[in-house]
């Protein structure tokens, strides 16, 4: 087999082809594989061909002058016969049509009857991750639509029913965020001068107006997705499960209302989940800007200390004693409602049972003992309680049976109990001016730096507060047993399968889910709270006294059926308040695989799409949305939601930093696509949110990545390139350059193509040709060497699929074009097909019946991951429309390619194999000597096993090594003197005669230039290692670099001289 060639790199200036196209050669393609590109400008590598020397001008082609105009009506076939076959590969032109006539054709919908009772290895269904309706896709959705993309059009052409369905989510934080700032950027607006029921209506019209980037993008990609299916998560149907849901819960006494301390977002003046917080490690003493607050009138820039561990002391109850607490967070000491120390401290022996006096609210705070929360060895051994804004507080408020006062009002000011001194304050204002009055009462003791972990809104980057608020819970726990139990008995499969221990972490140490966010935007939470008109105010809804008051119903006219049984009044009596929460985001897309098949309605898409296949997805949502489908669907449906969970790795930029819009460092799938200017993407960056300073660092990193911007890809480019990234870990460093170096893939493939059809402009193929071919006799070794290279790659590309190993499986179909069809079987039938003599005529056949397989094979092996030029390249094969019932209108639902053991032959292999290193060493030896590419030249082969072998395929070693003659082990006196020679191993020793191609005065003169040029350098590191103090002096490790580096150099040197004394014997023999 040809020597495999890996994935190439980011192209280097690549050369201009015909037609304008930049494009490389195959050698370039391969050097660039292997890395050996272009080394000037490692450091800043360019998109374009730089600053050359500038050549004589070629007259532009037609093609370039005039932008792509899209002949094909929009929903029709591209009519082939119509659009010629360009000189080179434009992805415009390429990817045009394709996508609206799939679409309009109906090929990507699900068909319920065909998929209802088909055995689980017959049907691929998978639901796409919903991306959030407020944003646009980044390389890294890009990449996960393209790994989902690629399974299901591999199902898809396997002949399995399969349905593939898209959606967005309404994203309630950043969706309502985006609106809000968009509504006082434009009308000075804020959300509560509109109403609730005005904002509302204002959000659905910008999400019908801005809220279908991401479709567009999906469709551009290339994604095959029923949009006759296409689900929003704020949809009636999807609506009507989540209420379903939510009610069933409840009836099962899984969920309740509840008064606990979770995540609070005084800039949201919402609870949050974990997943929508971002943490920082502070080192100590730093100062951070804080939005929600005026600013610090005592620092320059308004920013607010944190990482500072302030003392200040408790006078004891009837005592001159005091006892000094420490807090990063001095303004819940508001809050306070004990102090405690451990039991076996000797220091506080006398205090247990006593009092503290708090010294702004006069306040008695009880002195506890707590062995599980006092650490005596630390600071005073003595520690503030505050239950009600602090977790590990709010156990020990549990167990004590402590007061839990609140001290922070929605948005984060202080409230009445700060007492007038405090009240109205902003906490972090608060901080600093009871700071001030401590120290006034001489009862601030002090302040020292103390590294910490603050908590910050992901979307509001507010510094989130612990807070206890009246919140709608879910109990997980039985849930969460059964989805780890799934996982340990094979039931549901997680890959890659080191992710199993964090789903166990998780999921055996679960916590009840606060289901409920103070937003507008969502799915308002159905539940009633009720009471009568004579109860007035007497009855609050906040107060926990009266949480039995509250109602869950499917709707209201059930809600006011359930208070009045509940109430026993009339219905005249009757105040009914529906609660303002709305849902976590997170619940409606933890229903998401079978709500939009219709549940909780026994739809026939529920019969037969549900259960799903595959849930491919980041590993970064594990917990948060993965395990939460897992968990709702066996709750509510009995039944996993999926078989399998595909884990991706992490999208990161080339430096390993996540892709972020807050780092500037995001690429939109389209830029790529379409081909962008650096122009274009510094104007995104000034339209976007960013602080000045990081735009600034953003556009610097654009100039120095992309300085003449983008080049144009295509989708399948783009595609093919994200997919070589998968054969890595956890993470992936994405490099958008090494993407962009697949477009030269993408014209290989375009240029082999239009190359290989004149071989076959005579061929007429059979419905049954490959079968025809192998039953013909007819073959050569190098037929049945493509024809067995072609089965292996058919064989490893299905089991890379199978086993979610996309980068091998791209590597697989990559390496078959490139060095087993382009290297060696396009190149050893030049001669076969352009031979039309009658007594040729079986070996032509043969000849091109192994290309056309061959092409049309791997052009449905790569449908999968690049749908787009392989069906153009498909539909322009000879023989469309005339091979039978079983041929299909469209590359995308033919039969996709399985391995016949019976065609893969490797004796056959092993003997091209042979002739391969042959060749190669041909080639090297040309090379040595500088021969010209088209001069021909008399090869002698000294071969002493397998000669039979190479005996059969002399014609290929000519064809390939560029022979005017081989000879086979010829007699030694009919070899003359005037050979260069190669030994390629004990049994293989290859010849050339040089008499006549070279010249080897010119020769001998250009390497004593070499070797003068190199025995300077040597000798100048043999001066340097003989000085002075050497031995002594320089480090071990550099002294063993320049004997490595040395023998270098005199290897170099020896190499010369011996080439220099060869030429030397050749021109003697030539002068006699």
């Amino acid at each position: 087999m040809a020597e495999e060639t890996p994935a190439p790199s980011p192209p280097a200036a690549p050369d201009a082809a015909e037609g304008g196209e930049k494009r490389l050669s195959k050698n370039q393609l391969k050097k660039l594989a292997k890395g050996k590109g272009d080394k000037k400008k490692k450091e800043k590598p360019q998109w374009g061909p730089g600053k050359k020397k500038e050549a004589p001008k070629k007259e532009t082609s037609k093609q370039e002058q005039e932008p792509f105009v899209n002949p094909t009506p929009k929903g029709e076939k591209k009519d082939m016969s119509k659009i010629p076959f360009a000189d080179a590969y434009y992805p415009t032109a390429v990817e045009a049509a394709w996508q609206d006539w799939w679409e309009a054709a109906g090929y990507y919908q699900g068909n319920p009857a065909a998929a209802m009772g088909r055995p689980e290895d017959e049907r691929f269904i998978m639901v796409i991750p919903p991306p959030n309706v407020t944003g646009s896709l980044h390389l890294g959705h890009a990449l996960t639509a393209a790994v989902e993309d690629t399974l299901t059009r591999w199902h898809r052409m396997k002949g399995h029913a399969t349905l593939y369905v898209p959606g967005t989510d309404h994203a309630g934080i950043a969706t309502q965020s985006v609106v809000e700032k968009m509504l006082m950027k434009n009308e000075n607006k804020s959300r509560h001068d509109f109403g609730r029921e005005e904002f509302v209506k204002k959000v659905w019209e910008w999400k019908g107006e801005y809220g279908n980037r991401i479709t567009t993008q999906l469709r551009r990609l290339g994604s095959s997705v029923d949009w006759s299916r296409e689900r929003f998560t704020m949809d009636d149907m999807l609506s009507k499960a989540v209420v379903e849901a939510f009610n069933r819960f409840h009836e099962k006494g899984l969920l309740y209302r509840a008064n606990r301390l979770g995540n609070w977002s005084c800039a949201l003046k919402s609870a949050i989940s974990d997943i929508e917080v971002d943490y920082i490690d502070l080192p100590g003493r730093t100062f951070l800007e804080v939005k929600t607050h005026k600013g610090n009138p005592k620092d320059p820039k308004g920013r607010y200390e944190f990482g500072v561990l302030t003392s200040f002391a408790y006078p004891i109850e009837d005592s001159d004693e005091v006892l000094v607490v420490a807090t990063t967070r001095l303004e819940t000491m508001l809050g306070d409602s004990a102090v405690a120390v451990h039991p076996e401290d000797p220091r506080y022996t006398h205090l247990h049972g006593k009092h503290v006096i708090h010294p702004f609210s006069g306040r008695k705070i009880p002195i506890i003992t707590d062995p599980e929360l006092v650490d005596m060895t630390f600071g005073t051994g003595a520690v503030k309680i505050t239950p009600a804004h602090d977790p590990n507080d709010y156990e020990c408020g549990k167990r004590h049976n402590l007061d839990f006062i609140t001290v922070l009002t929605a948005d984060g000011a202080i409230n009445h109990h700060g007492g007038p001194e405090f009240e109205g304050m902003m906490r972090y204002d608060a901080r600093i001016a009871m700071e001030e009055a401590l120290d006034k009462k001489g009862l601030l003791k002090g302040k020292e730096p103390n590294p910490m972990r603050l908590g910050l809104c992901s979307r509001s980057g507010d510094i989130l507060e612990p807070m206890i608020t009246p919140q709608w819970y879910v109990n997980c726990n039985d849930m969460a047993k059964r989805s780890t139990d799934a996982v340990r008995n094979g039931e549901l499969k997680i890959i890659p399968a080191e992710h199993e221990n964090t789903w166990f972490s998780w999921l055996d140490n679960i916590r009840d889910w606060c289901v409920s966010r103070q937003l507008w935007w969502g799915h308002q939470i159905p539940a009633w709270f009720a009471k009568t008109k004579s109860e007035g105010d007497t009855v609050q809804k906040n107060d926990m006294d009266h949480n039995d008051r509250w109602v869950v119903a499917r709707n209201e006219d059930e809600a006011k059926e359930k208070a009045l049984k509940l109430l026993g009044c009339t219905e005249e009596e009757l105040i009914l308040e529906r609660d303002e929460d709305v849902l976590d985001t997170w619940f409606s897309s933890g229903l998401f695989p079978f709500s939009v098949m219709g549940w909780p309605d026994d739809t026939e898409d529920l019969k037969a799409f549900y259960p799903t296949s595959l849930l491919e997805t980041g590993l970064d949502i594990l917990f948060f949305w993965v395990a939460r489908m897992v968990m709702m669907g066996l709750e509510l449906t009995d039944q996993l939601p999926f078989h399998t969970v595909f884990l991706h790795a992490m999208v990161r930029d080339k430096e390993g930093r996540k892709m972020s819009k807050s780092l500037g460092n995001v690429i939109d799938p389209l830029e790529v696509i379409n081909g962008c200017s650096l122009q274009s993407l510094q104007d995104r960056l000034d339209g976007g949110n960013l602080p000045q300073k990081e735009i600034a660092r953003a556009k610097k990193n654009n100039e120095l990545e992309f300085p003449d911007g983008i080049p144009e890809c295509g989708s399948d480019a783009l595609r093919f390139g994200l997919l070589a990234y998968t054969v890595q870990g956890r993470d992936i460093n994405l490099d958008v350059k090494r993407v962009v170096g697949y477009r030269n893939f993408c014209n290989k493939m375009w240029n082999t193509t239009k190359f290989a059809l004149h071989y076959v402009d005579d061929f007429h193929p059979t419905p049954t040709l490959l079968e025809d071919l192998m039953a013909s006799g007819k073959m050569a070794i190098r037929d049945k060497f493509m024809i067995s290279r072609l089965m292996n790659g058919v064989q490893a590309v299905n089991e890379n699929f199978s086993n979610y190993k996309f980068g091998d499986a791209q590597q697989a179909a990559y390496q078959l074009w490139l060095n087993d069809m382009c290297d060696v079987y396009l190149e050893t039938i030049k001669p076969v097909v352009g031979d039309r003599s009658e007594e040729n005529k079986d070996a032509r056949w043969a000849a091109q019946a192994t290309l056309w397989v061959a092409l049309e094979t791997q052009l449905r092996l790569l449908h999968p991951m690049m749908p787009f030029i392989t069906e153009e390249l498909w539909q322009r094969l000879p023989g469309r429309g005339t091979l039978g019932d079983s041929e299909t209108p469209t590359i995308m639902l033919a039969k996709y390619p399985e391995c016949n053991e019976a065609y893969k032959n490797q004796q056959i292999e092993d003997a091209m194999q042979s002739i391969l290193e042959i060749v190669k060493a041909c080639r090297s030896l040309r090379s040595s000597y500088h021969i010209l590419p088209k001069t021909l030249t008399h090869f002698y082969l000294k071969v002493t096993e397998g000669d039979d072998v190479v005996k059969a395929q002399k014609d290929d070693i000519m064809t390939l090594g560029k022979g005017s003659e081989v000879e086979i082990n010829p007699p030694e006196e009919s070899i003359p003197d005037s050979v260069g020679t190669i030994i390629v191993n004990d049994s293989l020793t290859v010849l050339v005669d040089l008499k006549g191609m070279v010249d080897f005065k010119t020769e001998i003169g250009r390497l004593n230039k070499n070797l003068k040029n190199a025995k300077g350098p040597m000798e100048q590191l043999e001066r340097k290692m003989a000085a002075d103090g050497y031995a002594e002096k320089v480090p071990e490790d550099l002294k063993q670099a320049n004997i490595e580096k040395l023998e270098g150099l005199k290897k170099k040197v020896t190499d010369i001289e011996e080439a220099i004394a060869n030429f030397e014997r050749l021109l003697s023999l030539e002068d006699k």
